[in-house]
Order: structure tokens, then sequence, then C-alpha cells
């Protein structure tokens, strides 16, 4: 005899989302796995007295999102500080820094930094959205305190702005050439490794990362996601994870990708990828290449549009291809942020250089500009595109993309392109924000067809293909029986309204046939 699920869905719009995607009503769960999907009727027979029932009245069930590129100490941080992300002027975010300063003037709880002195944080900021089109100045974060330090950082996180008092204290640890200046004065605009110095300076310890990631963790969950590849360097995260994860619960499958500068520790610990729980896995090693577009420093073969030179390596090909070649050696996948056409060229070429590069199932973060032939290339090798749908936001005709590009904006994030091919495409937020919905918008609303998929295809890319790119292709990302039960209701069809789709609710989300979000 059958024994009874644990749990039935039922009276659902229940979309696979496998290849076909097949439709049903219902779904049974047992032990945290699917053991059935097919019609109320036939799925009611796993039901006894001890079966939970929901009644999903209509909604739409869908496996559950899997963020592909996450930095979810700075979800967190969106939520515990000042949340720039809102301001649609410089104004406004100034009001936000200064509201954060007044409400941590005699906060002792708040980062303070080596010195001592409380930190005023903004993370978010996004210029090209403001009238000013401009980034905040050492001049304006004066006006919020010239005391404490006061950091705001731009959502890319390749720029940050700082007042005088931050940049006398970590001026000296800021190479050169990424300090902004003006008539030979710094503006109080920095970029790229000058960034670095004022992450570090404000890294949570142990206790504030695991407030920022339960604070983050369930903002994941109310959207919708049920895994997350998190991008981790020198931080408390992964021991907040394990120590979450011991506890039972944690609410999101976390994949850790770890930087570049644990590899040598990792291989000493003899850490693999894949090795961990069901819940916590090690991932890839992560490594930059170039920067990004926001800062003008991400690699172009041709200059910008609106600026001197053509960006700029944060890692040499040469000492890229050291790195890929050291992890894939000890048994680790790699991952390389590459957002102009030359840093993804860089990274194909030092994949290219492995003996079975397939095998790896490396990836690429953002792959944002990319020719025919570089897609080809990376279809051939077996690459994982790791793609942020959301970035299309900026690809409009006044957009961002378009004043850093002029008529290249059309040909960044050519997602169809990508699955023509048959290379692998993994959707990830970046954080920025962490919204599934919100990136499968963008996707199926791009502003040029070279850019649009159609909505099964973007969910496909948050569910199956992330799953895919994290070797989780056996276990996540379809409604089949056999798989976890980490599932999403939605409100309404994102297929019957596809103009609509960032303003479907979340209605419920499960994580291992438990409930981890119900809206109210």
């Amino acid at each position: 005899m059958t024994d009874a699920a644990d749990l039935i869905l039922t009276d659902g719009e229940v979309h696979s989302l496998g290849e076909p995607d097949e439709t049903h009503e219902a779904v049974a769960v047992r032990d945290g796995e699917i053991v059935r999907v097919g019609s109320t009727y036939d799925v009611a027979f796993l039901a006894d007295a001890e079966t939970e029932r929901i009644d999903l009245d209509g909604r739409v069930l869908l496996p559950g999102f899997v963020d592909a590129h996450t930095h979810l100490t700075n979800s967190g941080r969106y939520l515990v500080h000042a949340d720039l992300s809102a301001a649609e002027s410089k104004r406004e975010a100034l009001d936000l820094l200064e509201e954060r300063a007044t409400a941590t003037a005699d906060d002792s709880e708040e980062e303070t930094g080596a010195e001592g002195t409380a930190y005023v944080l903004g993370f978010g900021y996004d210029e090209s959205t403001w009238p000013e089109t401009e980034y905040l100045t050492a001049a304006e974060l004066d006006t919020i305190s010239e005391t404490r330090p006061v950091i705001a950082f731009r959502e890319d996180m390749h720029v940050a702005s700082v007042n005088s008092v931050a940049l006398d204290r970590h001026r000296e640890a800021m190479p050169d050439d990424d300090v902004q200046t003006e008539n030979g004065l710094p503006t109080g605009v920095v970029v790229e490794e000058a960034v670095d110095p004022l992450y570090e300076a404000v890294e949570p310890d142990e206790e504030a990362t695991r407030e920022l990631i339960t604070a983050a963790q369930a903002a994941a969950n109310e959207r919708g996601v049920t895994g997350v590849h998190d991008m981790v360097r020198q931080s408390h995260a992964p021991a907040v994870y394990r120590d979450l994860d011991a506890e039972g619960i944690l609410s999101v499958r976390v994949r850790l990708n770890y930087w570049t500068d644990h590899l040598e520790a990792l291989i000493e610990l003899g850490e693999r990828t894949n090795h961990g729980s069901e819940m916590v896995q090690t991932g890839a090693i992560k490594s930059y290449t170039d920067g990004s577009f926001g800062g003008r420093t991400a690699k172009l073969s041709e200059p910008y549009a609106d600026g001197d030179g053509a960006g700029q390596w944060v890692v040499d090909p040469e000492e890229l291809r050291e790195y890929v070649a050291r992890a894939t050696d000890h048994g680790f996948q790699f991952t390389a942020h590459a957002i102009g056409d030359e840093a993804v060229r860089a990274v194909v070429e030092a994949y290219e250089d492995l003996t079975d590069p397939a095998s790896g199932r490396h990836r690429i973060e953002h792959v944002e500009l990319a020719d025919d032939e570089l897609i080809d290339r990376i279809a051939a090798s077996d690459i994982v595109a790791s793609v942020q749908p959301n970035f299309l936001k900026w690809a409009g005709e006044d957009g961002l993309y378009a004043a850093r590009l002029g008529e290249r904006r059309t040909e960044t994030n050519r997602l169809p392109a990508f699955l023509d091919r048959g290379a692998a495409l993994a959707f990830g937020s970046d954080c920025m924000p962490l919204d599934p919905l919100l990136g499968v918008h963008h996707a199926v609303n791009a502003p040029a067809a070279q850019q649009r998929l159609d909505v099964t295809e973007a969910l496909r890319a948050y569910t199956s293909g992330a799953a895919y790119a994290g070797f989780d292709e056996h276990r996540l990302g379809t409604v089949a029986v056999g798989n976890r039960a980490d599932l999403v209701a939605l409100e309404a069809s994102p297929w019957d309204q596809p103009d609509a789709i960032r303003d479907i609710d979340v209605a419920l989300t499960l994580v291992d046939g438990e409930v981890v979000y119900e809206r109210e």
C-alpha cells in the first residue's frame, strides 16, 4: 500500500516548467519530496487524516525560484540601513542618508570600523534614474556629517561615494587610478579596487551578519525564492548559513560561490564544488575580470560613447587563466564576472584552455555584451551564461546603456541568442533587487526584440536554468516526481498578463514541502 502524503496542494494550475511544460492541477509531497503530480482527483488518493491540505483555488504553482547570483548580506543591508534604491533624485538620496544619520546618532550597535566612529551607510543608489544623472559627491555627503564617515554604495557595487571623513580615513588603501578627481582633487567618487577598503571597513561581525541574512532570507521567501547562489568574500556569511542550517531555520538553499581570495584555504581544507548538506553547499570559485557599465569600467572592444577609454581590467587575462587552472585542478567549478565584450572574450579563452571545459560546468556572470562568435563559443564549451535580466531596465532609448554604449545598447543581453545556440541560461538578480518576477518581467518586455524571451523561457531560466548552473537539475527546478518540494504559488498567471508580471504577488512559498512564506 502506498504511504500517505504529508501535504497535498490541489485545485491549482501547476506548471512543471520541464521540457515540455506540462500543466496539472495538484501535487503531493512526502518527506519533502514530490511523490505525485496530476489531477486533484488522483492526488487526493494520497491523503489521509494526517495529511495537510492546501487549496490553491486556481493559483499558479511553479518550481521555486533559484536566484543564481546574489549578495544576500547586501540585500539585508538594504533592509537595515538606508535603502537608496528608493530615491528618485539626488535630494531624496541625501534625505534618506540624513534620516539614517539621525536614527543612528546614539546607536552603539551601528557598524563602526577600525577607528570606532559610527558609519552612516546607504546602499543601492542609481544616479542614472535621477534628473541629475550624477554620482553623489563628497561635498554633498559632507552635509550629512562632518564628523562621521558617510558611504553611499551604488547599486552595482563597483562605485561608491564618500564624504571627506571617510575619504581621509581610507584614502591610503585606495589605488590612485580608482579615485576620481576634478582639477586634481578627489570628488568623493571611487570605483573598483578603491571600493574594497570601504566594504572591508564596514563588514559586519557574525552577529550582525546573522541579522542581515535572516532579514534577507525572509524577503527572498516573500518573493518566491527557494535557493540562492551567494557570492561571498571575507565574510561571516558561510558560518552563519551553516549555523542556521544546523538549527533548522534556514529557509533558502544556499550555494556558496567563494572569491579567489579563499581558494588556497578551500584547497587546504579539502573542499570541492558540491560538498555540503542538502541546504548549504560549496559552489564555484569566483573572480572579477572587469567592472561595470555604470562606472565606465566594463572592458570593451570599442570606447564608451560618453567618455574616454574602453574600461579597465580588475583581474587581467593572464591572472584569470592562472586562477581558472588552479581551481579546476582541485575540483572546483569556476565563475567569472565579465560584462564588456573584451572581458567576456578573456573568460571564454581561459575556459577554452582547459582540457575539458564542459566537465566543470563553468560560468560567466553577467555576460552582457557578447557577439555571435562569442555566444557560439560559450555554447560549444558548455559554459553557463549567468545573466541578470533586471539589468534590462537600463537598456531603453533613454537609459544608462544608451548613454554609455550608444547604438550598442540593443546588443546587450541578447537572451534568445544563448537559447538558440543551445547555451545554458541561468537567471539571477545580483540583489538589484532580489525579485525574480521583476527579472522575468524585464526579460519578457525587453526594449529590443533580440533581447526578449517568452514567459516560459524566462521562468525556466529562473528555475531549471539556475538549478543546472548549480548542478541541481536532478532535484530542483521543475515540478516533477522525485524532486524536492521547493514550490511557489502565484496570485495570477504570468502567461495571462505578460506586460504586468512585475505586479504579480507571491501567495505561498514552500521549501522541502514546508511553508516558509504565506501571503496574508
